[in-house]
């Protein structure tokens, strides 16, 4: 209710009681006048704020006129009710609009306090950026604010909308392990010193993604980097060992990942190098196994297929003695011919043509070994159209030069 409104009310409210009383006045004037021949009345104050009706003695009165002098005396009463009342009213109205307007300012703050809490960081660095630029144009932070604030056109749903979005957004920020990831498989393709770092990386940031599987099989590749690049025989071996457990770990986090499995599996034939026949065929039977696996998971990766071809490669060339030590130690020796080294080969290159000059060379070996020169001589003419710029191609080339004259290219 309006202030003004207000005033009107207790004007018109006080004129109504102002008219009643000045005709109870004038009333008891004309009765005084006849005071002598019937029942009075008094017109007096009850209290301090009313007024009443006290009768007197006197002749009596007609039936009617009584009736009429009961009924204005009810009527006087009733009036002074309503004054008191409209006295009260007055005395309240100032403090109640006072009371109308903390409880609207109270409401409202609850309104923005639950605004706030809904607010994500989004939206706080939005408002914090109007609010700076209505500082450097010389608007008042109040202004900025309601400009880019709370207080927005948005309607409450479409603000929760907005908050719910951006929370699912907070909740997934960018993968720092991804970036890592990134990071890691491109200094994998990089120079020697790209891959010293690669491992160095990797190693500071075990600890925080020790327990994840996709970390720590690069984290086996990169030994096995690391392991193909240094120079002397102790390091080889050391890298080559702790890649292998590594490696293992991994397996054992999430044996569902293929390449877990293929890098495990890698690291177990580098073993080979360093170990004694028992561990050497214990370490064969081992590489198998997990190159399956690693097949039977991600059947469309050349790696397992071309490190398949060259473990059977490998078998079929074993020695007698070392095929008796193995039917000795495991009852059976791995049995693998060059057809088999062959085929996994020929897969290699069905699914990634011109995968690597390694496989060109093995595919001219496999061809040479089954008496079919002509096709070992294109597969070695193949390879030689390959640059050697990597160490595996260096070996590669190295092979080359052994085989091409033997096969007259």
């Amino acid at each position: 209710m309006a202030q003004t409104d207000s005033k009107v009310l207790v004007l018109g409210a006080l004129a109504g009681v102002a008219g009643v009383s000045l005709a109870v006045v004038c009333y008891q004037n004309f009765r005084s006048r006849r005071r002598g021949s019937c029942l009075g009345f008094q017109f007096h104050h009850t209290n301090e704020q009313g007024y009443g009706l006290t009768l007197v003695d006197g002749p009596g009165l007609p039936s009617g006129q009584a009736e009429v002098l009961d009924r204005l005396e009810a009527l006087i009463q009733c009036v002074s009710e309503l004054k008191d009342e409209m006295k009260a009213l007055k005395n309240a109205l100032p403090s109640l609009q006072d009371q109308v307007r903390e409880e609207f300012r109270g409401r409202e703050e609850a309104r923005r306090t639950g605004s706030l809490h809904r607010t994500t960081p989004t939206r706080r660095k939005r408002t914090a950026a109007t609010v700076a630029e209505a500082r450097a144009t010389g608007r008042s932070s109040e202004e900025a604010e309601s400009e880019g604030g709370y207080m927005t056109a948005l309607t409450d749903s479409e603000e929760d909308e907005l908050s719910d979005a951006e929370e699912r957004d907070q909740e997934h920020p960018v993968d720092k392990l991804s970036l890592l990831i990134e990071q890691i498989d491109r200094l994998h393709q990089g120079c020697e010193s790209d891959k010293r770092e690669s491992l160095n990386i990797l190693l500071e940031q075990r600890e925080e993604f020790g327990q994840n599987s996709t970390f720590l099989w690069r984290l086996t590749r990169a030994y096995c980097d690391v392991h193909d690049i240094s120079l002397t025989l102790e390091e080889k071996k050391t890298y080559a060992e702790t890649g292998k457990k590594v490696g293992e770990e991994a397996v054992s986090l999430n044996p569902t990942c293929a390449e877990s499995h293929q890098w495990y599996a890698i690291m177990c034939g580098i073993m080979a190098e360093y170990d004694t026949i028992q561990n050497k065929i214990k370490n064969g039977y081992v590489f198998k196994d997990h190159l399956d696996k690693a097949i039977e998971l991600k059947p469309q990766d050349p790696l397992s297929y071309y490190l398949l071809g060259r473990w059977c490669y490998a078998v079929s060339q074993l020695s007698w003695i070392e095929r008796k030590v193995a039917s000795t130690l495991f009852g059976e020796p791995p049995s693998a011919t060059v057809e088999d080294a062959l085929k996994n080969f020929l897969k290699v290159e069905e699914l990634h043509p011109a995968y690597s000059k390694l496989n060109y060379v093995f595919l001219a070996k496999c061809y040479k070994d089954l008496g079919q020169c002509e096709k070992a001589k294109k597969m070695c003419q193949a390879a030689c159209s390959m640059s050697a710029e990597s160490k595996e191609n260096e070996e590669a080339q190295k092979e080359l030069s052994l085989l091409c004259p033997a096969l007259g290219v």
